[in-house]
């Protein structure tokens, strides 16, 4: 797949377009003794308080700076110059050319990194990607010199890229923190060089209510990590990055570093610029292209290829990108299926549109009464914009429930306060009540998700409703495992459906969260967008269309599908299955149940109209489909080599396997690598220095120690007032 030039798109982008009173007097005897006895024992413990002040402040601050890679953003990059020691570095400018072909999208991110130093360094950065991204290439373009990454075990990877490093050789190494979060080392990048990194990865397109939609991630919001929590993806280490770095650490990358982001001011210019472009080739015309949340321009080059890049040639990365576009009308495809034949297997990417539901069946459907479950996050990574966009939304789905209904509404941050003790009926009195309450909701304290989801998922049916919860948070945690595992099993017949809110919400999170609920995803990245997006989801859930949906394949042969299972589609989205078979040809037949009635759909694959890159979207959802189970409990013995297997054969990055580029010729004398920290671009609309708290006995410790050097202070100004011949005097008094 031919991916469009990032500078020239850039290029043609700029082309268009009073003094106290009182009273001075001496003091009696008993008086002066008291305070000199008074004065000396609080001023030999001034060095305790002190002390004690100090060391209660080191602990918290240590605590709210344990933030991991996943707290970073696009093009974060570390230059170590000592150990411990970080310092500036110039920006980052970032180039991105996606090129789309139906439902498949191809993206090359280029990242360019200035050494203006005089010493050799080396660099390690992080940035974000689609959580459905198949991340497969890996070039590092140093000079005239293009080098070609491997895939390879991770620990094989590191001691490459260890080994290289220690020999003067530049190279690379890619690694997965999370499904959507990946961290990239450079080494030996000389005095005055350009380096160019260049990541390639495969995407599907989500398809909701008749529209398309693009997002590429430019910002991460800052995540929350609960005391005590477990991180199955991070395990424990405490090894410093100097270690990590020097290749000799063990364990993953940067998994419990301290690597704390500096943010910039609000509205600086030119920190992190992006360069984006897109292409789409479409194989019907299109009505509509639009870019939701930065101006763009649009360039119809054909009826079916249109041309999209960003206005301003230097668009600071603050928050996601989204496109949208949509066939024009009646022109819209209802089934399609994408092929491509490797190494002696057939690999499919089928899309069916389920069908309009009967008017019979909505009348049918619309009798059943729900029970809804609002849950609000109002941590203070929510302050600003989005608990203003989160309120919104939660009034806007307030309005939607009718007096056969029963809601609850439940808020949480560091604790979970419900607003009542179980669900009570939508009347008018009670939803007057729920707004009154909503409105006076505030965004403060930590992250604490699970106890949230734990009173809403009680586990249990209500007999004669449709039991449903609406999830509003950013996603701002980082203990996303644990939570998943709650999720399935506290489920029961509830469905589970996640608003992400914010500019930079945690999408792996969302998504996941709500694979596992057997519910959708919505993102609402602009307050324009929430009654839209809102309406658009309740149409959506208050009923599926197609049930007990089911496939079968050409010549009855054996075929691997993710999802194993396909679940209850709702109105306006799509069955998406990716197979392995060991033959596409022949008629593929999709059925379901449409209310009462049968309802089935057959399809051809197309004989010439392969598509690159199928196959390892297949792997890229065999890989997740078997990081689901390790999640809920398998044994990962068995699980690493099977990710392994798939992913060494498809060239992907996982958790178990990393990209290393290596070159082959010594460019700078070994062990003289020196490594700076560009500073990140907070999430638009996040409130300026508003990091995610931490545990609760952290902020304790922080209190503390504020009230102990405050005593201290307050002793350090009584000490004036005692000289050493034990007369006191009040010093500027009459």
């Amino acid at each position: 797949m031919a991916l469009p030039n990032g500078s020239a798109l850039k290029k043609r982008g700029k082309n268009m377009a009073g003094k106290a009173g009182g009273y001075r007097g001496g003091i009696d005897a008993a008086a002066v003794d008291f305070l000199q006895l008074l004065g000396k024992a609080i001023l030999s413990g001034i060095a305790v308080s002190l002390a004690l002040a100090l060391v209660a402040l080191g602990l918290a601050t240590s605590a709210q700076a344990q933030t991991r890679p996943d707290d970073a953003k696009t093009g974060t990059l570390l230059f170590r110059v000592g150990d411990g020691a970080y310092l500036p570095a110039p920006k980052v400018e970032t180039e991105v050319a996606i090129h789309v072909t139906g439902i498949v999208a191809r993206t090359r991110v280029t990242q360019t990194f200035h050494n203006a130093g005089a010493d050799v360094v080396e660099g390690l950065y992080v940035f974000p990607l689609p959580e459905n991204a198949a991340v497969d290439r890996l070039r590092l373009r140093i000079g005239e010199r293009l080098i070609e990454g491997q895939v390879r075990e991770k620990e094989e990877a590191r001691r490459v890229y260890a080994q290289a490093r220690s020999e003067g050789k530049k190279a690379a190494l890619v690694e997965q923190q999370r499904p959507n979060l990946f961290t990239n080392a450079v080494a030996n990048v000389g005095p005055g060089e350009f380096v160019r990194v260049l990541i390639e990865y495969q995407q599907t397109l989500s398809l909701v209510d008749n529209e398309y939609r693009l997002r590429f991630p430019l910002a991460v919001t800052p995540r929350y990590h609960p005391a005590g929590g477990t991180l199955p993806e991070e395990p424990k280490t405490t090894q410093s990055v100097a270690q990590i770095l020097e290749g000799t650490a063990t364990g993953d990358l940067l998994a419990e570093t301290v690597l704390h982001p500096d943010y910039v001011p609000a509205g600086a210019n030119g920190v992190n610029p992006v360069a984006i472009g897109v292409v789409i080739d479409f194989a019907t015309p299109l009505a509509s292209v639009t870019s939701s949340y930065h101006e763009a321009f649009v360039d119809k080059d054909s009826a079916t290829r249109t041309v999209v890049y960003l206005q301003k040639e230097q668009e600071e990365a603050d928050r996601d990108f989204e496109l949208v576009w949509s066939p024009l009308a009646g022109a819209a495809p209802q089934a399609a299926v994408f092929t491509e034949s490797r190494n002696g297997t057939d690999y499919s990417l089928l899309m069916v549109m389920p069908p309009q539901p009967s008017a019979a069946g909505k009348a049918a459907e619309a009798a059943i009464p729900r029970e809804t479950v609002f849950v609000i996050d109002t941590s203070g990574s929510m302050q600003g914009t989005s608990i203003q966009q989160a309120k919104q939304a939660l009034a806007t789905g307030l309005s939607t429930l009718a007096p056969r209904d029963r809601f609850n509404v439940v808020e949480f941050n560091s604790a979970t306060r419900p607003m009542w003790p179980a669900a009570m009926p939508a009347t008018a009195d009670n939803l007057r009540h729920a707004q009154a309450w909503v409105s006076k909701l505030r965004a403060d304290g930590g992250t604490e998700m699970a106890g949230a989801l734990a009173f809403a998922l009680d586990g249990r049916d209500t007999p004669g409703y449709l039991r449903q919860v609406i999830f509003m948070t950013d996603g701002a945690v980082g203990n996303e495992d644990q939570l998943f595992k709650l999720i399935a099993q506290r489920l029961g017949a509830t469905r589970l459906f996640t608003v992400g809110i914010g500019s930079a919400p945690n999408s792996h999170f969302m998504t996941k969260a709500a694979q596992f609920g057997r519910g959708t995803f919505t993102y609402i990245g602009d307050l324009r967008e929430v009654q839209e997006k809102m309406a658009g989801l309740f149409a959506r859930i208050e009923s599926p269309v197609l049930k007990d949906v089911s496939i079968r394949w050409p010549d009855g042969t054996p075929v691997e599908t993710f999802p194993p299972r396909v679940p209850d589609l709702y109105l306006g989205e799509p069955i998406v299955v990716a197979a392995a078979h060991a033959s596409a040809r022949g008629t593929i037949v999709v059925s379901g149940l449409r209310g009462n009635e049968p309802w089935s759909v057959a399809l051809t694959p197309s004989p010439s109209g392969e598509t690159t890159g199928v196959g390892a979207l297949w792997a890229r959802a065999r890989i997740a489909s078997l990081m689901d189970e390790l999640r809920l409990g398998a044994d990962e013995a068995a699980i690493r080599p099977a990710v392994v297997k798939v992913a060494l054969e498809h060239h992907l990055v996982s958790r178990y396997t990393s990209l290393v580029a290596v070159d082959v010729t010594p460019t700078v004398p070994a062990g003289q690598a020196r490594t700076a920290l560009v500073k990140a671009s907070a999430p638009h609309g996040m409130v300026a220095g508003q990091l995610p708290q931490t545990d609760t006995e952290s902020t304790l410790q922080i209190l503390l120690g504020l009230l102990a050097l405050a005593a201290a202070g307050m002793v350090v100004l009584v000490g004036r007032f005692i000289p050493a011949g034990g007369a006191v005097r009040v010093e500027g008094a009459r």
